[in-house]
């Protein structure tokens, strides 16, 4: 194990029936008003809203409430949510919903203690060291958000989708109930399982030390969401699998399968992003696309890690057979797995290569995240 260190102070509250004790974890920490923040109305028609106000009523916890966030989160939504939290003095955001929902609470909370433009955050003008408490209840895994610091946001004008993170942007308390995400589509199911492979590759497949005890963990994460991910897809009650699925899903960025290793990277969070700003495409839809076309690129820089994927997760002998094996597995739970059926034009290739290559000068990545590297992972995916 090379030398780390270690912090996540996020408390999670795992199992049944535990949203409703949202106003007692909220009160804990002295607060009086807080802004719920969701995406679709269905939160009210399933009654987990007003589960939810029942709780913050007992405890005499005054709330504001904003609707409306969408899959891929965008900017005008956060300053909504940053001028009615400082205009209603609210003292802490709450998440219902899934990683849209949280990376806007987590972004709302940031903007809504800064006195300047809170897009600074994301193009590293300013640090969110200070934000309003943030508290959460998954309706779906995928992301980790529950516990982690991240949140991606797209600006709508310009399409930059861009992320911030902070000491202060990790949840206080978040509510995991896998009874909640019973109602998640097979579609975004299937979007999620690529979700958290990408949290898990990125990390795996870069690292330039890996220690066993960390290789094991991420493979176990892998080999969990396969295997829970066919029983969902069959039954969607099932919650021991769904169970398993969320936490392992928590467990693949909160930040345990990045302790001791080295020289890791996030390439396909990178390019991916720009993909589903331009196109809308759902996050891990569009991962499932990318992941294994950047694998065809990165598999000669570390070989001995691919042949190892292949053979801890699907028994085969080689890089390539691995990498088909995956591109299978994604099509065989319904996630697509080119540029086509994504529905992503060949002609706006160039176009996001050159964007991407723009923002990779912002971050200092421009030798690593060259056009040529880019071209290829895109050629790849057609």
């Amino acid at each position: 194990m090379k030398d780390f260190s270690f912090y996540n102070p996020t408390r999670i509250e795992f199992g049944k029936g535990k949203e409703e004790n949202i106003g007692q974890y909220i009160a804990e920490y002295g607060l009086k008003k807080v802004l719920i923040v969701y995406g679709t109305d269905r939160v009210k028609k399933s009654g987990l809203f007003d589960k939810v106000v029942k709780s913050l009523n007992d405890k005499g916890i005054a709330y504001e409430e904003l609707g409306g966030v969408i899959s891929n989160p965008v900017l005008s939504k956060v300053y909504e949510g940053v001028e009615l939290a400082k205009s209603a003095k609210v003292e802490a955001v709450l998440g219902i919903g899934g990683a849209s929902v949280l990376d806007s609470s987590k972004s709302i909370a940031a903007g809504a203690v800064y006195e300047g433009d809170v897009w600074d955050f994301f193009t590293f003008k300013a640090v969110p060291d200070k934000a309003l408490k943030i508290f959460s209840i998954m309706t779906l895994a995928a992301s980790g958000s529950e516990m982690n610091n991240y949140a991606v946001v797209t600006k709508e004008d310009d399409k930059a989708k861009l992320n911030l993170a902070g000491l202060a942007t990790f949840p206080t308390v978040s509510v995991i109930n896998p009874e909640l995400q019973a109602t998640v589509t097979k579609e975004y199911l299937a979007y999620s399982a690529a979700d958290i492979f990408a949290h898990s590759l990125d990390m795996y497949l870069t690292a330039t030390y890996l220690p066993e005890y960390v290789a094991g963990y991420v493979e176990n994460i892998l080999k969990t969401v396969m295997r829970t991910t066919e029983i969902l897809l069959e039954d969607a009650d099932n919650y021991e699998a769904r169970g398993e699925f969320a936490w392992a899903a928590t467990n693949a960025l909160n930040f345990t399968t990045f302790c001791g290793i080295e020289n890791n990277r996030f390439d396909t969070h990178f390019i991916e992003h720009t993909m589903s700003a331009e196109y809308n495409i759902a996050h891990g839809a569009g991962l499932s696309i990318v992941v294994p076309a950047w694998m065809k690129w990165q598999k000669n820089l570390l070989p001995e890690r691919f042949k190892r994927f292949a053979k801890e997760i699907f028994n085969l002998d080689t890089a390539d057979e691995g990498i088909e094996a995956l591109k299978n597995w994604y099509t065989k739970i319904g996630a697509p797995v080119t540029l086509k059926e994504g529905n992503i034009p060949e002609e706006g290739v160039a176009m996001m290569v050159e964007k991407l290559s723009d923002i990779a000068q912002m971050m200092g990545a421009g030798a690593l995240y060259s056009k040529e590297m880019l071209s290829t992972v895109f050629e790849n995916a057609r």
